[in-house]
């Protein structure tokens, strides 16, 4: 007898939808428990779904670019070792016919799977398709190519390692599978973080009244800190940057000021005991993700410091698992590292109440008390902004936050590393 296991979403306590990303396995393969089955890509992160057990892949019943929920089906499997053959006897001594063996066989030869949705393939002039080699699969994931742009050199059209590598050094064209308008405009279809940011913006903008306040701040004394401190953090593993100080100084005034770190809900502010701060973390025109720094209260400056250089490093490399992007309070966006003065209202990250933008710094003249007496000086300046949700927060909560963080940054070191 044959028995069949189903490969399932895995639960998602936040509900997240996702998207079929590809198949590392066509119906027939042999699989083995643990290695990778299919790529899911969320909003945030791209999973890699295991093999639940060994087998045979028997059936995809989720393509590659279809949506799906947590514990949908997206593949069954038959199990290995499960199948008996003509005439052997069962424990209790009646005989197996062939026909469910045979009918799994058979099922496994003959689902028919869009070959898009199992490797990338490529279609002759007759239409038949042709699976790609494991070492042509990696290339091409690799070098982010459609299979469909290559010529393939080898047996009936097949592409090769070879035509992979010659394709990936050629100069930049538009890709062959896009379509392009007379005008010569080409439309590039969105990824799945690109239409979930896109969603979650705009529900948030319809569902949250978004109000901005902006500060100045002075960072002459924060840069001080770091240009002593850099060197020594950079040999015990951390890279001091100016989002360490930003999220250290949210941590003291989240505590302080306690309805900012919360949920909305209709009828109660859920205040949170723990601060999990956010950082938005471009990736490039992939889109943009939030890792989440987790009870941040507990980490002084330098492990601030060193736990955000890891996830934005996993997050560049797209190694965050969806853990390293869940649960976050409140949310930093430091756009003035692209040179970004001022931004507002920067898009509230839903269900929090509040948002922290940061502009770049700049060297501006200002007026500065010396001796008790006003004077010209040269200060390190960047613009601060606080964008909140008005249905939880007011003017006042708003201010009285950003100010605290504003004199923590320009009062610093709040105590010595």
């Amino acid at each position: 007898m044959t028995r069949l296991t189903d490969v399932l979403v895995p639960p998602n306590g936040e509900g997240t939808r996702a998207t079929v990303l590809r198949w590392c396995k066509a119906v027939g393969d042999a699989v083995v428990k643990d290695e990778p089955l299919v790529e899911l890509e969320t909003d945030k992160v791209t999973v890699e779904i295991p093999a639940p057990a060994d087998g045979i892949l028997i059936e995809v019943l989720k393509q590659a670019n279809a949506e799906v929920n947590p514990e949908d089906v997206l593949a069954r499997l038959s199990l290995a070792g499960e199948s008996t053959s003509t005439g052997e006897s069962t424990p209790t001594g009646e005989s197996t016919a062939t026909g469910e063996s045979t009918a799994a066989r058979e099922t496994a030869a003959s689902t028919l799977v869009d070959i898009s949705a199992v490797a990338p393939a490529v279609s002759d002039a007759r239409g038949a398709r042709k699976q790609l080699s494991p070492s042509v699969r990696r290339l091409l994931k690799e070098h982010s190519i459609a299979a469909g742009d290559i010529e393939g050199t080898g047996r009936d059209g097949r592409i090769t390692s070879q035509d992979v590598t010659r394709h990936a050094a050629a100069p930049a064209r538009a890709p062959a599978h896009l379509p392009t308008s007379p005008s010569g405009s080409t439309r590039v279809p969105h990824t799945a973080i690109r239409r979930r940011v896109a969603e979650h913006m705009a529900r948030s903008l319809m569902e949250a009244p978004h109000v901005t306040t902006l500060f100045e701040a002075d960072l002459t004394r924060v840069l001080a800190h770091r240009a002593r401190h850099a060197a020594a953090y950079e040999t015990r593993g951390a890279r001091l940057t100016l989002t360490a100080y930003f999220a250290s100084a949210c941590v003291q005034a989240l505590r302080t000021h306690r309805e900012v770190n919360a949920t909305f809900h209709a009828d109660a502010l859920e205040l949170h005991e723990d601060v999990n701060i956010g950082v938005g973390t471009a990736l490039g025109n992939k889109g943009l993700i939030v890792p989440v720094i987790h009870r941040a209260q507990g980490l002084n400056l330098f492990g601030m410091a060193q736990r955000l250089g890891e996830l934005v490093e996993a997050a560049r490399a797209g190694r965050l698992s969806p853990e390293d992007v869940r649960g976050g309070t409140f949310t930093i966006s430091n756009h003035g590292v692209g040179g970004s003065l001022l931004a507002a209202p920067i898009i509230i990250n839903q269900p929090q109440v509040a948002i922290l933008g940061v502009g770049c710094v700049e060297r501006r003249v200002c007026a500065v008390e010396v001796d008790g007496a006003e004077a010209i000086g040269v200060r390190s300046m960047c613009y601060i902004t606080l964008t909140i949700d008005h249905r939880a927060l007011d003017a006042f909560q708003a201010n009285a936050f950003l100010g605290s963080v504003v004199t923590t940054l320009e009062q610093w070191p709040p105590e010595e590393p």
